[in-house]
């Protein structure tokens, strides 16, 4: 006990020295360095992101909590995020080194985080490659609509996320290794990451962003526990990843995302001590897959969930959506049986001649964004924003849902209205910059450099899945049931109380 009252009692010191070192720099407003470290060491990072809206309005759209050896500074103007992101992107561009994992989310901004983010963009996100992947998509919706008409015929009432989580889980492995995965072996990934989702939205997660040396020491069994996370994350990835290498070396086949990756060849960095050109390990692999499914499955699913709930919500919306999807591919086919290929799907050429549909998209993300806070930046060298000084080191973060939802911007803000998006100040359907290279107004996707680099095929599943869903489907809310919009934040924005539904052919209803 006496051992770590003197450890906290020295990190208390040390971290009070680093603070006074810096007291004379004209630092954002926000609470007392003591006060900044209870809210740390008392609330998860879920709970942070529950907190720092009501900072917003006690000390303005630029609050800085002083924790560890550099502060932490939260933007929440549209403005401000726009002239950080766009106009001075090379010095908030990097990385906080949190964890020692490789991948393009969390490399620190040079080379090797080029090299990484060119071979997902270039050589698979390009467009001819994920019209390629048509197979897959309509492979992960044949099953979902066998599950849901399963369920649906059970027991009368469907927990969405289930489904469309796994469906979106299974389209990402299919994409990553071109193998379909038995519902075994998907939902032991969904396990794991499961796991580690918890661990970066729990309170241990702002002291190892805080100070990583700190957060080892005294979290040592949740470090452990990390650690058989990833041990497990490996046993499930390492036999998918040597199974499709040996595949491609039998024969030729179209590219899967791990195919890109073996071979490729990392650029030399002092600061990652690499020695020249260098393929990635084992371990990375698994690390850059990782962030693939991860990225294709937890925003996207939640999203997909969050625009169903406001279509049960709003049965006009619904209907509407629906007679835009049918003027363009008239009534829909009756869903098949379970295992029975589907008769037609919504293809992405037929996508674009539904605006509403693309409104609608916009609208969920807009309302609600994956995450309240995108993942931090880090200052790689001291710069004033406001009149303030910005010391280097220091970790930026970004308001997400605050600057979505800023009322100065959008009218009626926290109604669901995808009319907004097919006016002109809107964007004119589909031509919204969600990039905000001309300006910020929402940021779902984080914005700029370090943007997510999935974020078109995100918005191309989303539509894909929405589209076809309603077409095959009326759906309303479960008997007994409502729908809440309660939010409940983890590792990402999700419902407090998952969607639960009801589905019908729209076959059914059409013929009488």
């Amino acid at each position: 006990m006496e051992t770590w009252i003197l450890i906290l009692a020295s990190l208390c010191l040390a971290t009070i020295i680093i603070f006074l070192k810096g007291a004379n720099k004209k630092l954002p407003p926000g609470p007392s360095f003591f006060y900044s470290h209870m809210l740390l060491l008392t609330n998860s990072l879920a709970d942070l992101q529950s907190i720092i809206p009501d900072l917003k309005t006690k000390y303005g759209p630029l609050v800085t909590l002083s924790i560890g050896s550099h502060p932490s500074v939260f933007i929440g103007s549209h403005s401000l995020a726009h002239q950080v992101l766009i106009k001075k992107a090379t010095i908030f561009s990097d990385r906080p080194k949190i964890f020692p994992l490789r991948g393009i989310s969390t490399a620190s901004y040079g080379p090797t985080w080029r090299v990484l983010r060119q071979n997902l963009t270039s050589n698979f996100l390009r467009p001819s490659r994920i019209k390629s992947y048509s197979w897959a998509r309509k492979l992960a919706f044949q099953i979902l609509v066998g599950q849901l008409q399963e369920q649906q015929e059970a027991m009368g009432a469907i927990k969405v996320i289930d489904y469309i989580e796994i469906a979106m889980l299974r389209l990402a492995a299919l994409m990553c290794f071109q193998e379909n995965l038995d519902d075994r072996r998907i939902n032991d990934i969904a396990s794991v990451h499961d796991g580690l989702r918890s661990m970066v939205g729990s309170l241990i997660f702002n002291v190892f962003i805080a100070t990583p040396w700190l957060g080892k020491l005294l979290f040592r069994n949740k470090w452990k526990y990390f650690n058989q996370l990833r041990g497990d994350q490996d046993q499930l990835l390492i036999p998918l990843i040597k199974s499709r290498i040996e595949a491609v070396r039998d024969k030729e086949q179209s590219v899967a995302y791990v195919d890109t990756l073996a071979e490729l060849k990392l650029p030399k960095e002092e600061a990652t001590n690499i020695n020249g050109d260098q393929k990635l390990t084992q371990m990375e692999m698994v690390s850059m897959c990782s962030e693939f499914l991860v990225a294709g499955t937890d925003g996207t699913s939640n999203a997909l969930q969050w625009i169903l709930a406001n279509l049960v919500k709003h049965p006009c919306i619904q209907s509407k959506l629906y007679d835009e999807i049918v003027a363009v591919m008239g009534p829909p086919p009756p869903p098949s049986a379970p295992g029975v290929e589907l008769e037609s799907v919504i293809n992405k050429e037929n996508l674009k001649k539904i605006p509403y549909l693309k409104a609608v998209v916009l609208e969920g993300l807009r309302r609600h964004p994956p995450g309240h806070i995108v993942f931090p930046h880090r200052v790689t060298e001291e710069v004033e924003l406001q009149g303030y000084m910005i010391p280097k080191g220091a970790t930026i973060n970004f308001m997400v849902a605050e600057i979505g939802w800023d009322p100065v911007v959008w009218d009626d803000p926290m109604e669901f209205k995808p009319e907004r998006f097919l006016m002109d100040d809107g964007g004119g359907g589909g031509l919204f910059d969600i990039g905000g290279s001309k300006g910020i107004k929402m940021m779902p996707f984080g914005v700029g450099r370090r943007m997510c680099p999935g974020a078109d095929l995100a918005l191309f599943h989303l539509e894909y899945f929405v589209a076809n869903l309603v077409w095959y489907f009326h759906w309303a809310v479960a008997d007994g049931c409502h729908v809440d919009l309660s939010e409940k934040v983890t590792f990402t924005v999700v419902m407090k109380n998952p969607l639960q539904a009801k589905i019908s052919s729209r076959t059914k209803t059409t013929t009488t």
